[in-house]
């Protein structure tokens, strides 16, 4: 319950009814069926999938056929991208001005220079410039000036605009807090993923405007700098990969290739007298 009233809250606020919400549990369940619970060297069965989530036959079938393929508009992905390239605007120095600050870039030219076109070409993976600054000028991260070149008004990647895109994002936030309380009932000791927090429950309310404060600065230095060491290693983002031939599909299964994330949050409501 303690997990399920806040979904059911963020439902309810966004006028989500309960036929809705079970029509995508019913959803989730067969995709994690499919994905996750997979026999080695068996295929997935309409059988299987479920006696695994206890649906009929006759819906399993359905749910199956109505998922779409493999990462089909992954929101993940499009937003590593986008992300990935602001933070090198922030971090690179061959992106900075003469004071060490994100430079305003322009889209490209034909003379020497750093260009927001070289920074998505060094950076941003598979996609193109155009796709990436029109994703950053959407979330309001990045404006255009005057003279046409593009400044980063943000250092990270957070959308404000669309409602819906910004639940997209976020669930994909509190997909990987789960993931972690997941990983860490089952992990053996020694092995369980970072997860703490600090909680107190009588505290004046005048006093939270400057924990807020506290947080957004202390947490976004702290980000910040996480970010700039995962940069250094990532191999598509560090700049001492840059120029090499990209690994082949086979060299990253033979070396490995893992996804890692550090996230912080804050929150506050009123305290419950009842835990008291």
């Amino acid at each position: 319950m303690a997990l399920l009233r806040p979904l059911v809250r963020l439902m309810l606020k966004r006028g989500v009814a309960y036929g809705q919400f079970a029509e995508l549990a019913k959803q989730a369940f067969v995709d994690v069926a499919r994905r996750d619970f997979v026999v080695p060297g068996r295929k997935v069965t309409v059988s299987r999938v479920a006696v695994l989530t206890g649906l009929t036959r006759k819906e399993a079938k359905r749910l199956l056929d109505e998922q779409a393929p493999a990462d089909s508009g992954n929101p993940r992905r499009r937003i590593n991208r986008a992300a990935r390239v602001l933070s090198a605007w922030v971090q690179d120095e061959a992106y900075h001005d003469g004071r060490g600050a994100p430079a305003s870039l322009p889209f490209d030219r034909d003379d020497e220079g750093a260009t927001f076109s070289q920074l998505v070409a060094a950076h941003g993976g598979d996609v193109t410039p155009r796709a990436v600054l029109d994703e950053l000028i959407r979330v309001g991260a990045v404006r255009r000036l005057k003279d046409g070149r593009l400044r980063p008004v943000e250092r990270v990647y957070v959308p404000h605009a669309d409602e819906g895109e910004k639940l997209v994002i976020l669930g994909t936030d509190v997909g990987d807090l789960i993931a972690t309380i997941d990983h860490n009932l089952d992990a053996k000791v020694g092995e369980t993923f970072f997860q703490r927090k600090v909680a107190y429950d009588n505290l004046p309310p005048a006093y939270l405007d400057e924990l807020r404060a506290l947080v957004r600065s202390d947490a976004q230095a702290l980000l910040e700098r996480f970010d700039a060491d995962m940069a250094a290693h990532d191999r598509d983002a560090s700049p001492a990969t840059r120029g090499r031939r990209a690994p082949t599909q086979a060299e990253e299964e033979e070396t490995g290739r893992r996804r890692a994330m550090v996230g912080i949050y804050y929150f506050e409501d009123e305290a419950d007298e009842d835990e008291e």
